[in-house]
């Protein structure tokens, strides 16, 4: 297949703009080759998620496109780094290692892009609009935007998603293209999920893992939802699905703007498979998020993705007045502008008087912080649940958000599954 590249496209692959949007240009050319695609077409934003120091190699190529002079050419928000620079020392982190992460988060500011050090970039005023072309990197935030704000990416990998930023050009294919947006599978929720459960704040996360698990990388249609959910239970729902599956795009009929309807959601064609979800299946899905169960805790991690305001003003109320045992710590992992906000608002002395802890601009899967005692963590995160074990290496269990808060408190696992027996 011949790849049609424009003018400016020849020109920035003859290095008229310089050696880096050079070396970018060419990565997507080949890119677009792999993929198959016909053509390249604008974008006017991008997340870039190869910020994490994970290596050498990725240090050597962010250092190396800053050094040919490279700067990206469309608004370009960051996600998180390896590195919490104003706390990294609170914990085990490496000294070298912390040296390693910071060199290649100024690599990275230095290319014009903006130091939001998020993975929930939708959560600030510099999101993209419905219908608005861009490259995204990092699961969530990919389908967050894709599903909920509209805007069409496809799943940007770690160093690519810089080269896109660079030249502001993409390979035209897959979600970018409105005739691949269509649903393919429908889940139903069925009579026995009550409409109280579904206001709880772990549903949506319970049903995202299940919905990703069974969906893998097709495009879900979820119908029957009584309730509206909010922003940060949508965050939820699109973390679970990309981490258990690979969910990239989903609908939510009535909810989500391209499922103003079933037949809008198929684009008129009919679901390949349809799917009830009952109260057996949530509830199986709600167990298979806790490994390794016991009752000991050393650790409680909230904000995976980042805590947004909203979940600093309903943490504070729960927090009031108590403490965390002194054989427990709990941290908050967010963004060092929703914690400034959070700060702003008063909202950081419930945190601070309970004994929590904030880890600003990273989290705990991203930077090698948590000492070799720490062994039990639990989480109000299906994401974080998911991958725990396996790249952390300890037990995880999770809860809501109160069960969290109780369990801190006790120094023990306390859940409260009365809403998912009924």
């Amino acid at each position: 297949m011949t790849l049609t590249l424009t003018e400016k496209d020849r020109s920035m692959l003859k290095g008229d703009f310089g050696p880096a949007a050079r070396m970018a240009l060419s990565i997507v050319v080949r890119m677009a080759g792999v993929v198959g695609a016909d053509a390249l077409l604008d974008i006017t934003a991008a997340h870039i998620d190869s910020t994490v120091y994970i290596g050498a190699a990725g240090l050597e190529f962010a250092e190396r496109l800053a050094r040919l002079g490279a700067k990206v050419c469309v608004p370009t928000t960051l996600n998180v780094s390896g590195l919490d620079e104003f706390h990294w020392q609170e914990w085990a982190v490496p000294a070298e290692w912390a040296r390693q992460a910071h060199r290649q988060m100024l690599a990275y500011q230095g290319m014009g892009t903006t130091p939001t050090w998020t993975c929930a970039p939708y959560q600030l005023e510099l999101r993209p609009a419905f219908g608005q072309q861009i490259a995204w990197g990092e699961s969530n935030a990919i389908a967050f935007a894709n599903s909920v704000l509209g805007a069409r990416t496809e799943r940007y990998p770690d160093l690519f998603d810089i080269c896109c930023a660079i030249s502001g050009r993409a390979p035209a294919t897959g979600l970018h293209l409105a005739e691949n947006r269509g649903g393919q599978l429908l889940f139903r929720l069925s009579a026995d999920v009550s409409e109280k459960l579904q206001y709880s704040d772990d549903f949506y996360t319970v049903l995202g893992n299940l919905v990703g698990k069974q969906t893998l990388d097709k495009i879900p249609v979820i119908d029957g939802l009584t309730g509206r959910p909010d922003e940060d239970q949508l965050k939820a729902f699109c973390a679970a699905a990309a981490s258990s599956g690979g969910v990239a795009l989903f609908h939510m009929v009535g909810i989500t703007p391209e499922a103003p309807s079933l037949e809008h959601a198929f684009q008129g064609t009919p679901p390949v498979q349809a799917i009830e979800i009952g109260m057996q299946a949530l509830r199986l899905s709600r167990q298979q998020l806790t490994h390794g169960l016991d009752d000991q805790l050393d650790l409680v991690v909230l904000g995976c993705p980042h805590f947004s305001l909203a979940e600093f003003k309903r943490l504070a109320p729960l927090l009031e007045g108590r403490h965390t045992h002194p054989g427990v710590k709990f941290l908050v992992t967010s963004s060092r502008f929703m914690t400034g906000l959070a700060r702003q608002t008063g909202l950081l002395q419930a945190l601070e008087a309970f004994g929590g802890q904030l880890t600003v601009d990273t989290c705990t899967l991203a930077s090698p912080m948590l000492p070799a005692e720490i062994k039990c963590l639990m989480t109000n995160s299906a994401k974080f649940a998911y991958y725990a074990p396996g790249m952390l290496e300890k037990n995880i269990t999770f809860g809501s958000l109160q069960d969290c808060v109780d369990s801190a408190c006790a120094g023990r696992v306390i859940r409260d599954g009365s809403l998912w027996d009924e």
